[in-house]
């Protein structure tokens, strides 16, 4: 949805530009993946995915992801193994714009993940998350910015909040939490708390309890128009650490971001 070759071509043809993001932070290794291929390097059943030499499997009880990437700019490998186990299936679908246009689904939204990567040398495991968006237009003709967030709360639910403006200018927002059982109690959105921006000057909002604050623990992803961070924050009564992400479609949308994307998003052909 970000491709800036996806974009220039009309999005006619989505087959034909496919990629497999890989994030990785840590003392231990930094990386970042996202190479786009074309068509014939695309196979698929209803089990399987491949994109080229990286695969994603789900044989009816966990999700596994073998990545076989080289990192952009520097070209370093990214190899290894993820294994993503749902704990929590989520029970239903959410439209985030009145006319349905843009679709989100927690799909798991409680999971534990294994990681085992060769290259950078790095195992460990925890608790994850798995969700997904799909939509009729593209993300900048629907929105101008979103803010979002999840947290695991002691009692095993999942708190997700989301919010940002449409392009109509019109607000949107939901707060919920999601049970042990996948079904989804909506909330009322907790105060909200300014954070500092980013170093692109990306914007960034997110939800705590009243009288209560957030901290950045740390940035992930700094770019001109999205930002990936970590906060220390209190929601529902708990302490939590929650991953928080900004996206701003206006800074996406212009000429400069796209010309600066084959920098992080080459294209294999």
């Amino acid at each position: 949805m970000f491709s800036p070759y996806y974009k220039a071509s009309g999005r006619t043809q989505p087959e034909n530009h496919i990629s497999l993001n890989v994030a990785l932070y840590g003392p231990r290794g930094r990386r970042w993946a996202m190479t786009e291929r074309g068509k014939a390097a695309l196979w698929r059943d209803r089990t399987t995915l491949k994109i080229g030499p990286s695969a994603v499997h789900w044989d009816g009880n966990a999700l596994s992801i073998d990545v076989q990437e080289v990192s952009a700019v520097f070209r370093k490998p990214v190899r290894g193994r993820i294994r993503l186990t749902p704990e929590v299936l989520g029970q239903r679908r959410f439209r985030l714009d009145p006319s349905g246009r843009h679709v989100w689904e927690p799909l798991a939204p409680r999971s534990r993940v294994d990681v085992s990567f060769s290259d950078p040398d790095i195992n460990w495991s925890g608790q994850g998350y798995l969700d997904a968006n799909h939509g009729s237009e593209p993300l900048e003709d629907g929105f101008a910015d979103w803010q979002w967030s999840r947290a695991h709360l002691k009692t095993g639910d999942t708190a997700v909040m989301y919010e940002g403006k449409l392009r109509s200018g019109d607000d949107f927002g939901m707060a919920l939490r999601i049970g042990n059982d996948g079904n989804a109690e909506v909330m009322e959105m907790p105060a909200p708390v300014v954070l500092p921006t980013t170093g692109w000057r990306v914007d960034r909002l997110t939800r705590a309890d009243a009288g209560h604050t957030a901290r950045l623990r740390a940035t992930w992803e700094d770019t001109p128009f999205y930002s990936r961070s970590a906060l220390a924050s209190r929601i529902y009564g708990e302490d939590v650490m929650a991953v928080h992400e900004s996206l701003s479609l206006d800074r996406f949308r212009s000429p400069i971001v796209q010309w600066m994307l084959p920098w992080r998003m080459p294209r294999k052909l």
